[in-house]
């Protein structure tokens, strides 16, 4: 079989910040022959970046801030790996990366257990369908009881928890794992600062030799777990799987290397391949011929050299060959794929061909923005990418009037690249942007790349807003605006939506019992989009 049509498996990780997320990718790709040589996070600041991170402020930060695509092939399989942001300011680059997955690794920290973000993150998964398969990291450290682990996944997330393996002691009693499926132990031994794939023994559970490298005790235990295991709890069913419904879980320790390659192996073997995508009422398979795919992540200046714009397109059916010509479903245009690339952090390679389930980095074409459709059939047009409620709002000013070009061109590229939201508050003609975040972190961001980029300086003034609803009454004049007490306001999305911010949580149902013919909600999805003239400008 030709490499370029191995099967495909597109997926992300997921993780509360210092779960090991970023770690967890770099021995993946370790043992996925991506890598040589697996670089240390925990002194990154010192040493060089992890391959998958490219920003200088993510080096300087040492955390993931923006979204990469990673390619490889292990064991016949052609693995496309979506890394996402680690940091607690998870902002929508994140959420629109899990649009373009099929399935998605959720590392847990086995000391703590179920974080807010990792939740945040499972309830995007949970609500697209997509399969998650459990990574419970750190079990070379002290840990909670692996049967709490389980319990917890159950009763926090609503999901079902088949342990394919079961950690052989943890923290400095960590030996390996018992692999519930082959019946086989797995012994490590601890590579050299995690940087070289861990030696490894496979044996029965029984084998002398196993007792001999674990206390007694610990030993005793852990047969006493695997064997009520096997008589209560998930049994392995790949359809719930697939659905989305149990989660297979697997322990280790990332930084180790112990339990990694069984998770990879795991993985390929019982993920879900590309599925179909929703068109209106009709089903686009993978296996149509005609080439379609989204936009679901723009950056722009990876290289600083080049002032590049990179859109990077899910391929959703069909086949993509460079030099193709498709439309661009949003304006009707016709345009020539000739710049394709894939990338390895800042190494890139030119990409001739691609198939579903693969992610091609497009160059140029200033016209492609985020959720847009590339396709062959002018039928085609996908509505895959959410807005999502951000939670945090700013105004962003020029400090500097003589570089009002470069600070327009820098905030306009931004807005575009889907960096931020904007908003537009004030009446009649003249408006005045806002800008709008998941999390402060994009504010960050937003000025970094501003300077770095485009030398503009900018600053940046908060508002007390928390919380963002878009509104309707129904039977209402279209220009019809409510009566808002003092601890709200009025302002439009950048489709012309309405919506109302509000300082707090109060402030909304205060507002609800005042105005019950005016219906809220926390999504778009109910507000029709109309542009106004003056935001169009």
């Amino acid at each position: 079989m030709s490499t370029a049509h191995l099967p495909r498996r597109t997926f992300a990780i997921i993780s509360h910040p210092d779960a090991g997320k970023t770690t967890l990718t770099e021995k993946l790709l370790l043992y996925g022959g991506a890598v040589n040589l697996a670089g240390s996070v925990t002194s990154r600041k010192n040493q060089r970046a992890t391959a998958s991170d490219w920003m200088e402020l993510e080096k300087q930060r040492g955390i993931s801030i923006s979204s990469t695509v990673l390619q490889f092939d292990y064991d016949g399989y052609r693995i496309n790996l979506l890394d996402t942001p680690g940091h607690k300011d998870f902002s929508e680059d994140t959420y629109r990366v899990l649009t373009a997955v099929d399935a998605a690794v959720m590392v847990i920290d086995a000391g703590k257990g179920i974080e807010p973000q990792t939740r945040k993150l499972f309830e995007v998964c949970r609500r697209r369908g997509v399969p998650i398969f459990t990574f419970m990291n750190k079990c070379d450290r002290p840990t909670r009881n692996p049967l709490e682990l389980l319990d917890e996944l159950e009763k926090v997330l609503g999901i079902g928890a088949f342990p394919v393996n079961w950690p052989l002691g943890t923290g400095l009693n960590f030996r390996g794992v018992y692999d519930r499926l082959t019946h086989k132990a797995h012994m490590f031994e601890r590579a050299v600062h995690g940087a070289y794939v861990a030696p490894l023994q496979v044996m029965g559970i029984d084998d002398p030799s196993i007792k001999d490298k674990m206390d007694e005790g610990i030993y005793e235990q852990t047969r006493e777990e695997i064997e009520m295991l096997q008589g209560a709890g998930e049994t392995y069913d790949q359809e719930r799987v697939l659905a989305g419904t149990v989660t297979p879980v697997y322990f280790g320790s990332a930084m180790n290397n112990f339990g990694v390659q069984l998770l990879l192996d795991g993985f390929v073997e019982h993920s879900a391949p590309p599925g179909p995508r929703k068109v209106g009422d009709r089903l686009i398979q993978p296996s149509d011929p005609v080439f379609s795919g989204f936009v679901f992540k723009i950056q722009a200046n990876m290289d600083p050299r080049h002032r590049d714009r990179i859109a990077f397109v899910r391929v959703v059916s069909g086949s993509f060959t460079r030099e193709m010509t498709v439309i661009h479903a949003q304006s009707g245009k016709k345009i020539r794929l000739s710049n394709a690339q894939k990338l390895f952090g800042q190494d890139r390679e030119t990409i001739e061909e691609g198939l579903a389930g693969d992610v091609v980095g497009i160059l140029g074409h200033d016209i492609l923005g985020i959720g847009d459709t590339l396709t062959e059939d002018r039928t085609i047009v996908f509505n895959e990418i959410p807005r999502f409620t951000p939670e945090t709002f700013a105004y962003l000013h020029n400090p500097q009037p003589g570089n009002a070009k470069k600070f327009r061109l820098g905030f306009d590229q931004l807005l575009q690249e889907g960096v931020i939201q904007v908003l537009f508050t004030g009446t009649g003609q003249i408006k005045t942007p806002m800008l709008a975040a998941v999390g402060p972190l994009q504010f960050e961001v937003v000025q970094y790349r501003l300077k770095a980029e485009y030398g503009a300086e900018s600053r940046l003034e908060m508002t007390r807003w928390s919380m963002m609803r878009w509104w309707r009454k129904p039977g209402a004049d279209p220009d019809w605006l409510p009566d808002l007490p003092g601890d709200t306001m009025l302002a439009t999305d950048s489709e012309g939506r309405n919506v109302i911010l509000f300082a707090d949580e109060w402030g909304v149902r205060h507002f609800t019992k005042r105005h019950p013919d005016i219906e809220l909600s926390a999504t778009e999805d109910f507000a029709p989009a109309v542009t106004p003239a003056s935001q169009q400008a």
